[in-house]
């Protein structure tokens, strides 16, 4: 029998995804065969699935936590925002739409039976399914239709559990507020609450936990306090990069206004050596970087009329002519040739802009995504490198004769006649220790990392030892619910 339930959370960003990564590994370590689920995800930060499609970067980091390879089922919509007002609608792995989020509101009460058929298909293959909601409930205006929070939750008669984020301030007010906001119906479906994200003393808020539990008569399942090793697990939410202090090497990274896949970035942040500089809008690129990284773009075109905005094509300049190192990645790749055609208007208007310049490439823009999981290698080395493709576009030009990659059935990317720029399609490629080795090396530094994967593993297994300390583990699997299958 397959039990599940749903974790919502009473704002957003109030650590859901971590918490769900932790359940999951550590029922798995009660014996268990997890899978983790969310309806519907918002992110640039996507992975690609071995069924051939893509779904949130935190799905697939909870898939890790179960021992599972990510599948599309455990995130059947993804939404990935394209522009201040529209996204574009990847249901069941496969690109579907691009919509305005008004005309979202109409087309979302249609794709619940496609939620409720990934949800039962996965249902099938695990005896325990840790449901992740969006955004909160309380956002009562975005009730009608809905198919991420209790609109989910009711169609597929699952309990939930209440998240609050105590780090904001006002959390007894989250919890409380959102009890009297929620119709009675929804506000009988939530069955119990867990504090998050707790510095200091736990204790010194017993009385607000019976406070909460008073006004709204939910079960108390814990306090959870500042998990201090979760900076090493995979972001999702743009939010949550950030400069981190390591080693004397500097990697500088612009960020992007519609930065996409920037988990490429979390094996270099782990290395002791490397100090990785998120720049943020409007502050210059660093003088003394050794490498500047321009990250993966939901929206190439935008993203590079925003980096010159900034005045980082001058930054940039500077730095290649001090022998920096340049390093493109997907959108990134593209921004380093010297044209981007969009003859479709994919990302907005036709047009053609002046790329970079500093690789002899062109790219055009195409509708067809390509999706898929690759392995390469180093053409200069052979060193092995694994990672994953997912771009609209398709880039020619005199530097692919001169690739950076050599895959099973052809060559990828590129390098500048000086060999100070590079670029290619393949995100998550420093996940690969050897290869990671040798780009630091190219930097005039070692690894100190000696296998990025299994510092992931052992971090989702210390979470997991969090989540037993503070949280009623007994308690969240006697609330959960049989799934009608």
């Amino acid at each position: 029998m397959t039990k599940a339930i749903m974790l919502q959370g009473a704002g957003s960003n109030v650590g859901k995804s971590i918490l769900v990564a932790g359940i999951c590994r550590a029922l798995v370590k009660r014996g268990h065969h997890p899978a983790p689920f969310k309806p519907q995800n918002m992110s640039n930060n996507a992975a690609v699935t071995v069924d051939g499609g893509e779904i949130g970067r935190a799905q697939a980091l909870q898939a890790l936590a179960c021992g599972l390879p990510a599948i599309v089922d455990m995130n059947p919509v993804l939404l990935k925002p394209e522009s201040e007002i529209g996204a574009q609608v990847v249901v069941q792995g496969q690109r579907m739409t691009t919509v305005k989020a008004r005309d979202y509101a109409a087309l979302k009460p249609s794709l619940m039976p496609r939620v409720l058929d990934s949800f039962h298909r996965l249902a099938k293959t695990a005896d325990f399914i840790i449901i992740e909601g969006a955004g909160s409930p309380a956002e009562i205006n975005l009730r009608a239709g809905d198919i991420a929070n209790m609109g989910f939750a009711e169609a597929a008669n699952v309990p939930v559990i209440l998240i609050g984020d105590i780090d904001r301030g006002g959390v007894i007010a989250q919890m409380v507020g959102t009890h009297a906001v929620l119709s009675s119906q929804d506000r009988n479906r939530i069955t119990g609450f867990a504090i998050n994200k707790f510095r200091g003393d736990v204790s010194l808020f017993d009385e607000g936990m019976t406070a909460i539990a008073e006004h709204t008569g939910w079960a108390t399942l814990g306090v959870l306090p500042w998990f201090a090793e979760a900076w090493k697990l995979p972001a999702e939410d743009v939010m949550d990069i950030a400069t981190r202090a390591g080693g004397a090497i500097k990697i500088a990274v612009p960020r992007f206004a519609r930065i996409s896949n920037f988990d490429d970035l979390d094996p270099l942040v782990a290395e002791p050596n490397v100090t990785v500089e998120i720049i943020e809008q409007g502050q210059p690129l660093l003088g003394d970087a050794s490498l500047v990284i321009l990250p993966g773009s939901k929206s190439t075109i935008s993203d590079l009329e925003n980096f010159r905005a900034n005045g980082w094509d001058i930054d940039l300049q500077a730095h290649h002519r001090r022998g920096g190192q340049i390093i493109g990645i997907c959108g990134g790749y593209q921004m380093l040739g010297r044209k981007v055609h969009d003859p479709d208007g994919i990302e907005g208007a036709p047009r053609s802009i002046d790329g970079l310049g500093y690789l002899n490439i062109e790219t055009t823009m195409i509708p067809k995504k390509n999706l898929s999981l690759t392995k390469a290698r180093s053409v200069q080395t052979n060193t092995p490198v694994s990672g994953y493709e997912i771009h609209l576009g398709q880039s020619s030009g005199a530097d692919c004769q001169n690739p950076w990659l050599q895959l099973a059935d052809r060559y990828e990317g590129a390098v500048s006649a000086d060999g100070l720029v590079r670029g290619c399609y393949l995100h998550g490629l420093f996940s690969s220790d050897g290869f990671r080795a040798e780009v630091l090396e190219m930097l005039g530094t070692h690894s100190q990392l000696v296998s990025y994967d299994a510092a992931i593993e052992d971090t989702l297994d210390q979470l997991a030892a969090f989540i037993e300390l503070h949280l009623d583990v007994d308690a969240l699997i006697a609330l959960a619910r049989p799934v009608a299958l």
